[in-house]
């Protein structure tokens, strides 16, 4: 089991950035691939990045966004750089074991409550 919270939401210009956190707590942050995903108004839930051993992006914030992890801290980040309208979302780390599949949503076992990213043009 393990818990996790996002940290860093907020409201920007676009062209602005901003730095997303997620503390995990419970069992060996380790052996857990970190995602983020984002679920605008009216729309489903889509993958943004993901860790495992290499990072993985989803085409519309490759180049402008970047995953790390901290592992002696449990925590994984989002940085996001050249934010559009578009980006604004609800923003969600999950984690996971290793295998495959890492875009997909329905394969991650935990989830946090989300933090609000709001983008103005």
């Amino acid at each position: 089991q393990v818990q996790l919270v996002e940290f860093g939401g907020g409201l920007v210009q676009a062209g602005g950035s901003l730095r997303l956190s997620c503390v995990a707590s419970g069992r060996a942050f380790t052996s857990y691939v970190m995602g983020w995903f984002r679920q605008a108004p009216g729309k489903e839930r889509e993958f943004v990045a993901a860790f495992s051993v290499t990072t993985y992006y989803a085409d519309s914030v490759k180049g402008r966004f970047t995953i790390s992890r901290d592992n002696a801290k449990s925590t994984v980040y989002l940085q996001m750089n050249s934010l559009k309208p578009e980006d604004t979302a609800i923003y969600y780390c999950a984690a996971r074991g290793f295998g495959a599949n890492y875009k997909e949503a329905s394969t991650y076992d935990y989830w946090g409550q989300g933090t609000q990213v709001t983008v103005s043009s």
